[in-house]
């Protein structure tokens, strides 16, 4: 059970941190104060069912995002795939292609 209490922390970090919002204004949104929002992050607290829809709309995720998996995690084993084996194809291809010119 605790690990999808901490996907679910991690998500709403995450998905908090990508629209760019404050703690302060997603508990304005959820009606809620900002030490509700602050004790759910530093893994004090965990919240209601009510209150996990209401950060799931402000957040404009299906609740279930909230929970399914660690959306950090995900994309940032996109991003290791990207750096470590795409950018290294394309390099060489652009190479391959482009004898005299230079990827750096």
């Amino acid at each position: 059970m605790d690990n999808y209490k901490n996907d679910f922390i991690d998500n709403l970090i995450f998905y908090r941190t990508q629209k760019k919002m404050s703690q302060l204004e997603l508990s304005g949104i959820c009606d809620c104060a900002k030490s509700t929002i602050g004790g759910i992050e530093s893994r004090k607290n965990f919240p209601s069912f009510e209150l996990i829809l209401k950060i799931a709309y402000a957040l404009e995720i299906h609740p279930a995002d909230l929970f399914l998996r660690n959306a950090s995690q995900s994309r940032k084993e996109v991003r290791n795939f990207f750096d470590e084996e795409v950018s290294v194809k394309l390099k060489e291809m652009v190479e391959k292609r482009f004898p005299l010119a230079r990827c750096e």
